[in-house]
């Protein structure tokens, strides 16, 4: 096994970043489809109904990321059926996990009215959305699993092709159910759920082309109690790590509500131009993870070394890149996404926030890809929770001077935290597992 280059990164980097693109547009494409109607309050209900999902998808997150690490390090170790009881064992877990989420949706509804405050307009679009939505939890966790699974195994070809169905299926959906149909906030819903319905019947079909049928693993080895017990213990931690980071985000969305139906509708606008910029960096996380995963599983400091490296560079690069093309195209985005003048003038005015978000973010990105791959699970918790209190810190003395300017810098403080603490205890982890140099 040969430490990567840049070409070698670059093949995983590149098509997962054109997946993971097609994520956010999905996002923008909805905003931008309530947005047509003509009314913030549709707008708001939309992003805070996101939140509330985000909140229990990215909850349990941990089955793509924490099943990219243990693949990764299978593959590093060369043993075919633990890969393939890896994904089994996390597809039993997505189906549990989803039906859970499934009969969850009322009190999630309900919750959100309490904890998100809002118009009665907004709080009507907010429950219709999340009721519908949550109906796709099993699906949407079971793609999680699929996609983690393709990463690991550093098939990101595969995983391109499912994510562009994904959120091709979406975006066409959702412009047909909510303009076409006119069945508005809940077209946007419906949309979500048919694209994960029909992207895992295609995982599960390229899933059942599987060639070597002797690696299949038994029921015994998928139950193996210490694998179980390893993958829920890594799922644990970077479950909070992800609770914690869909709390910040809702944290911030609570405090632009209070602003306002105004001020929530423009930052729910520049929230998606966030995404975009880190879905577009998270190709390089991915590939960071595929590598440091190997590495870790076959005992190789070098290729740690070298995916470090390498992430670094592109990540860094792409960064400036993004913020920039952010800045420059920010108003003419902000003028296609919705067609209420004053929240796309209100917008304006905290653009340079919502551009800056990359380069803030770009090492919280890499890192979290190298200690997925590595299964540093507790340090990614561990750095989770102390950015999120130097980040309510920030806000507390920020917003009231500033407002929401203040809200924005709190979030930029935030991401910077998150990556600088994770590159600081990084070295001490690498020590511990390939040993000193």
């Amino acid at each position: 096994m040969r430490a990567p280059d840049h070409r070698a990164v670059l093949a995983i980097a590149v098509p997962m970043t054109l997946g993971y693109m097609t994520t956010p547009l999905v996002g923008l494409v909805d905003m931008a489809v309530v947005g047509r109607l003509g009314e913030p309050a549709l707008i708001g209900g939309v992003a805070i109904g996101s939140v509330i999902c985000d909140v229990g998808f990215t909850t349990f997150n941990f089955l793509r990321s924490g099943t990219t690490g243990l693949t990764a390090q299978a593959v590093g170790r060369g043993d075919r059926p633990e890969m393939l009881a890896t994904l089994m064992r996390a597809l039993v877990l997505a189906g549990l996990a989803g039906l859970l989420m499934m009969l969850a949706a009322p009190a999630a509804a309900l919750a959100g009215r309490a904890v998100f405050g809002g118009s009665p307009a907004v709080m009507e679009a907010m429950a219709t959305y999340v009721l519908i939505r949550l109906l796709g939890a099993p699906l949407v966790l079971a793609n999680f699993a699929l996609f983690g699974w393709l990463l690991g195994l550093g098939r990101a070809g595969a995983g391109l092709v499912l994510q562009t169905v994904l959120n091709g299926v979406n975006v066409a959906a959702a412009v047909g159910l909510v303009l076409g149909a006119g069945w508005g906030v809940a077209g946007a819903a419906w949309a979500a759920v048919a694209a994960d319905a029909v992207t895992l019947a295609l995982g599960l079909a390229l899933l059942a082309r599987t060639r070597d049928r002797s690696a299949w693993p038994g029921w015994a080895r998928v139950i193996d109690r210490p694998a179980v017990l390893a993958m829920l213990g890594t799922n644990r931690d970077i479950m909070i790590r992800s609770f914690v980071l869909l709390a910040a985000f809702a944290f911030f969305t609570r405090q632009s509500a209070l602003q306002g139906d105004l001020v929530l509708a423009a930052n729910a606008i520049l929230e998606k131009f966030f995404l975009f910029g880190g879905y577009f960096l998270d190709g390089f996380a991915a590939a960071a993870e595929t590598f440091v995963g190997r590495a870790v599983g076959a005992r190789r400091r070098d290729i740690y070394d070298r995916a470090l490296i390498l992430t670094a560079i592109w990540g860094f690069a792409l960064a400036g890149l993004v913020s920039a093309t952010l800045w420059a195209a920010g108003p003419a985005l902000l003028a296609l996404m919705t067609s209420a003048t004053a929240v796309a003038e209100t917008a304006r005015l905290y653009l340079v926030w919502a551009a800056l978000t990359p380069l803030a973010g770009v090492l919280a990105f890499q890192m979290d890809g190298v200690f997925i791959g590595a299964t540093w699970s507790r340090d990614m918790r561990n750095m989770m929770l102390v950015s999120l209190v130097v980040y309510l810190a920030a806000w507390a003395l920020l917003m009231p001077a500033f407002g929401n300017h203040g809200l924005w810098l709190a979030l930029l403080i935030f991401l910077g935290v998150r990556g600088l603490s994770l590159g600081w205890i990084s070295r001490r982890r690498a020590a511990e597992t390939f040993g000193a140099r």
